[in-house]
């Protein structure tokens, strides 16, 4: 988890590219859009399962886009060091608990994104 109190608040339009197009793309549930935004070798943690490598992504994203339906509200995001920054999003859908808001933890490499780990 990212320690707050050393991050650097910024708006949504201060948050790099890649990070925009890929909450735009995830929102809009464009699998193919959001993995082109990652690194080969990057990883997503999601849930507490761990996908590794563009494949595995691929098929995760698929699967979250037909799974539920929701919408996003964008809440805020802070630059947690150089390479690392953290979007937060509410959730409102027909999940179990139909309210949920999600940190979404990005770590990039080059204009890639190498990790990301989304939690509560």
């Amino acid at each position: 988890m990212t320690d707050l109190s050393s991050s650097t608040p910024v708006e949504r339009d201060g948050l790099p590219e890649v990070i925009r197009r890929y909450l735009t793309a995830h929102n809009a549930g464009d699998a193919s859009a959001s993995a082109a935004l990652m690194t080969p070798d990057a990883e997503v943690t999601d849930d507490g399962r761990t996908y590794a490598g563009l494949p595995a992504i691929e098929r995760w994203l698929n699967r979250a886009a037909s799974e539920y339906t929701y919408t996003t509200t964008y809440l805020g995001a802070t630059q947690d060091g150089p390479d690392r920054w953290t979007a937060i999003q509410r959730l409102d859908g027909d999940f179990p608990g139909g309210t949920v808001d999600l940190r979404y933890d990005f770590t990039l490499d080059g204009g890639s994104i190498s990790r990301l780990v989304i939690a509560p």
